[in-house]
């Protein structure tokens, strides 16, 4: 497994520093902070200065400015866990060496999911370590996913990736659902297929549903901060997107 050593906090504000500090040592105690920055200043500094981390928790509003002027002054070699309290900076975020977007107050299950997903992308491969260059070159934009060659009965069938109105999970198997009301079995997982398809038309709804944006017919709010989505050919199935996600879903529906 890798290990994460060092983890910069980039955040302007006492309490969610203390607050970041306290769930990192909860979940990988044996992390270090090697700096807690307040401003673009100090964080262009400190970088042009110091070995880059594993991985930058940075808030996107800053004491002097917003993030984003880090990376036009400085090179910033690490993945980023952006975290905010606006939303409205999602896209942008994305943009960058985003490793994942947490709304603020962030909670300690969303840091920890986040820095699992670095784990998960700079696991080993034959026996070799990926380089922070390296896995930051995987979250940069490429080109997607665009079909599917699935078995179908006694031969095999191509299926279009902008036919799939959404692809679901369900007791351990991982279904295509085609806009023409058709179904398939698809030999991905979920997690693999976020990874291929393109972000700007398909959206992680929950662990069970990924889903085209043209698919969607109705967002409803929900309890708590949810939506509940209605989806062309979705039946009876309740598509809830969570109270983190939901700031997101509409930023990407709205984009």
């Amino acid at each position: 497994m890798t290990v994460i050593r060092k983890i910069l906090i980039v955040e302007d504000e006492d309490a969610n520093a203390d607050r970041l500090q306290r769930f990192l040592l909860k979940i990988r105690p044996t992390v270090e902070v090697p700096a807690v920055l307040d401003s673009v200043k100090k964080t262009i500094t400190w970088l042009a200065e110091n070995e880059a981390p594993d991985i930058i928790i940075m808030d996107i509003r800053l004491a002097d400015g917003l993030c984003f002027d880090i990376f036009n002054q400085a090179d910033v070699k690490s993945p980023v866990i952006f975290t905010t309290a606006y939303d409205e900076y999602a896209i942008k975020a994305f943009k960058y060496n985003s490793l994942d977007y947490l709304l603020k107050p962030v909670d300690q299950d969303e840091l920890e999911a986040a820095v699992n997903k670095y784990e998960r992308l700079n696991k080993p491969a034959s026996g070799q370590q990926l380089s922070i260059d390296n896995l930051v070159a995987q979250m940069q934009p490429k080109e997607y996913r665009t079909r599917f060659l699935v078995p179908y009965r006694d031969e095999y069938k191509r299926i279009q990736v902008g036919d799939v109105a959404f692809f679901y999970s369900q007791l351990g198997i991982n279904y295509a659902n085609l806009f023409n009301g058709e179904t398939v079995i698809i030999p991905h997982t979920l997690e693999t297929l976020e990874q291929q398809l393109n972000p700007a038309v398909f959206f992680r709804a929950n662990r069970q549903y990924i889903i085209h944006i043209d698919a969607i017919e109705k967002v409803h709010n929900y309890f708590n901060g949810k939506l509940k989505l209605e989806i062309k050919n979705g039946g009876d199935a309740e598509i809830v997107v969570s109270r983190t996600k939901a700031p997101l879903f509409k930023t990407w529906l709205d984009y």
